[in-house]
């Protein structure tokens, strides 16, 4: 007596499927997607901790690096080219990408879908947090640009709510947890990890990486709350050495 054959059951490969070319056009918006969240985006992360790390030698040596950023020549042109343009097209395609896709955690609770959510709500977190960082610090109050030193103590002020200071933490930690696992995805997808033992020792690097960068943050909105540099002065002179250096008008991030 013949018996029917039940066809065989699909597996499911471990790891994270490559983009590959013939998808249709979102194969160019997803591979720039994915690149911008690491050049420029990522790389202006990494600048713009180790500038808010100069809190920490005091308000004289952060206003003087916000006032050497806002010397470079043509910073307005980067700071549209490299900042706010990549971050517009990252964040919205992303929100994007985001309401097509589903994680699924409830009925398949892997690792990997618990990291595509977690990606996820962090990415929205960022993208709030930046709008408001940049509304605040680059359209409200006292111009930067114009008056460099007073940036320790417009930080520090906003920093003295304690509901703005939590939204700091958490968007600190956030913002560091989505570009460590993005750096992660982008070497997965990008076909740098092929295997399971690269991605996996490529996980530890980027966590190891994403706690160092969550380390110097904190460290930096420390030093604003410190009691060290406690009433920082508003709108404080320059030091004299800085008196007759050029200066070039611009904006940029702070």
């Amino acid at each position: 007596m013949a018996t029917a054959e039940h066809p065989a059951v699909p597996t499911v490969k471990r790891g994270v499927q490559p983009l590959r070319a013939g998808q249709g056009t979102s194969f160019f918006w997803r591979k720039l997607h994915s690149l911008l969240g690491i050049i420029p985006i990522g790389a202006f992360l990494l600048e713009h901790l180790l500038s808010n790390f100069e809190a920490l030698k005091g308000p004289a040596a952060y206003g003087a690096q916000v006032r050497f950023l806002n010397s470079l020549p043509l910073v307005r042109v980067l700071e549209w080219t490299f900042i706010f343009i990549p971050l517009l097209y990252h964040g919205i395609y992303g929100v994007w990408i985001w309401l097509r896709g589903k994680s699924n955690v409830v009925y398949y609770p892997w690792a990997g879908n618990w990291m595509y959510t977690v990606q996820r709500y962090t990415g929205l977190v960022a993208i709030l947090y930046i709008g408001q960082h940049v509304a605040r610090q680059r359209f409200m109050g006292i111009s930067l640009p114009e008056h460099p030193y007073a940036a320790f103590a417009k930080v520090q002020h906003e920093l003295a709510n304690p509901w703005m200071l939590a939204v700091y933490i958490v968007a600190m930690i956030a913002i560091c947890w989505h570009f460590s696992y993005g750096i992660w995805l982008f070497a997965a997808k990008w076909g740098i990890t092929p295997g399971e033992v690269a991605r996996k020792r490529m996980g530890w690097a980027c966590g190891t990486l994403g706690v160092i960068l969550v380390v110097m943050g904190m460290a930096s909105i420390w030093a604003f709350i410190s009691p060290q540099f406690r009433n920082a002065p508003e709108n404080p002179p320059a030091p004299i050495s800085q008196c007759f250096a050029p200066s070039h008008s611009g904006t940029v991030l702070i």
